[in-house]
Order: structure tokens, then sequence, then C-alpha cells
């Protein structure tokens, strides 16, 4: 079985998506299941994980009811205020949603460096853990310090760092983020998911070679039992067709066992996100 672990659906509306810039003006439109299920289909990629882009609980009941009415969409990345102090009644609203599988907050966009480690949303954290969602942790490279603050809190709790932790790519910096992928990997209850990566490069001139040291580092750090493939589609769009996406983890996965390639193209995700198997892409 083959997953995307990362991709996104929307109505294109204002403000909602103003951080689509004009240097992204190519995907300020709809994306909906109608436009992915033959991307998927053309590639081999049997299903895929529905990641919220709003930072509202109508984000997610809107990425639930895509999943619910498209087979293909096998699990839901939410949104919920985690600081809330009425956040268990809130999730009490989701009780019996197989369908949604974790909860993430767009970190890279607060101010705080330590957001991640205020009371309110640690004490969300540990709620969320205990009923058995996974959290998503999206950062830049500067927030790695305060995520290994956070996962060692919270050894029982899965996390996924999506898009590497957002490497500066375009300007080729990478000791100092590579230090902090080895150290956050150190946790075995944190994974890596290999995507976005063509969107921290110069959207019209990056290569191949340029960032595949990036995956290769964190494939080293975390091991191919906890890297997982994601597209983020259609954001991937502003750089990259969905083919050249899936390419770069093809070219990183050469020489590795059919067992192990298996595991980063969906076993893992699927093991992360607790996935049902499916045998055909419906």
């Amino acid at each position: 079985m083959t997953l995307d672990s990362h991709q996104h659906f929307w109505n294109y509306e204002l403000p909602k998506h103003d951080w689509i810039d004009n240097e992204m003006a190519a995907i300020r439109r709809n994306f909906s299941p109608d436009d992915l299920s033959p991307v998927l289909q053309a590639h081999g990629v049997d299903g895929c994980i529905a990641v919220q882009a709003d930072q509202t609980t109508a984000e997610t009941d809107f990425l639930l009811d895509i999943a619910a009415n498209n087979n293909f969409v096998k699990g839901v990345v939410g949104w919920i205020d985690l600081r809330a102090d009425d956040l268990p009644a809130q999730l009490g609203k989701y009780a019996g949603q197989p369908l949604l599988k974790g909860f993430r907050h767009v970190v890279q966009g607060e101010p705080d460096p330590y957001f991640l480690l205020q009371p309110d949303f640690l004490r969300g954290i540990d709620t969320i853990g205990k009923l058995g969602y996974t959290y998503d942790i999206l950062i830049f490279p500067h927030q790695l310090v305060s995520s290994l603050e956070l996962v060692k809190q919270f050894p029982e709790v899965k996390f996924v760092i999506d898009h590497l932790a957002k490497p500066y790519a375009k300007d080729s910096y990478f000791t100092g983020w590579a230090a902090g992928i080895s150290a956050i990997a150190a946790f075995p209850n944190v994974y890596c998911k290999l995507s976005g990566l063509v969107t921290e490069a110069d959207y019209q001139d990056w290569t191949a070679e340029a960032l595949l040291p990036y995956l290769r580092h964190a494939l080293e750090a975390f091991g191919p039992d906890r890297c997982m493939f994601g597209s983020d589609w259609p954001v991937c769009l502003v750089a990259a067709e969905y083919g050249q996406v899936i390419g770069l983890v093809k070219d990183l996965m050469t020489g590795f066992s059919d067992e192990q390639q298996a595991a980063v193209f969906g076993g893992n995700c699927a093991r992360f996100y607790g996935v049902t198997p499916l045998t055909h892409f419906p």
C-alpha cells in the first residue's frame, strides 16, 4: 500500500488563504478530491492523509466530510485549539470519528519561539495524547529547540516532523538544521515526513542534487522505519509537479531493500496514523 502522508484541500478565499503570496499565484484556486484522485492514480499512490491548512474547527469538519465521501482519503490531521480550557468538551464532538487521526498547529507562524512549551499548550498535548491522537509538528529550524523539550515531556505521544522542519534550503544552510534533526530523531516516538522540500528551495531553480543531502540526513537520522513520503500537494505545485516530488524520494531510496522502500512509501504512514490497509484504489 502506497500512501501520501501529507496533502491539502481548500476552497480558495481571502483572507483565509492570504498566506498564498504572489509567488504562489499558481495555487490561488480551489483544490478538491477530484483534482487529486487522478494524480494519485497516475503515480500508483493508493491513498493519502489530508492535513489542515486553516486554523479553525470548521477546517477539521471540512476535511472529515471530504474523507467520509472519498475513500482514498484515509485520515485527517485537523486543527483544534489545544490551549482551550474546554478542550475535552470540544474533543467530545469527534468521539467515534475514526478518520480523525491527529491535530496540527501552524507553529511556524507563532512569534513566540517557545510557543510549544506554553503551559496551556502542553496541557492540550497531554489531553490529545491520552485519547490516542497524533500531533504534527510544523516548525522552522530555529523552533527545533522547543520541539525537543516538547517531545521529551511526552514519550507516549506520537509526533511527526512536517517537511523536515523546513530547512533553509534556498540559502543552503545545513549544519545547524542537521544537528537539530539528529537531536530530535533520538526520541523513538518522533517520525519525519519527507515532504515540503521543493518549496523551501528556489521555486524556479532547485535541483535534486541540492535537495538530496537534506533528505539523506533525515533518513539517516530517523531511519527508514520512521520516515514517510509526503507530497505537500497542492503547495508543491508552485515549484514542482507531483511526479518530480515523489521522484526525489524514489531517488533517495535507491539501493534500499523492498521492505524499507515499502515502509517509507506507505507502511510507516499507515502505522503512525492507524490507516486500515486497502487492496485497490477506491
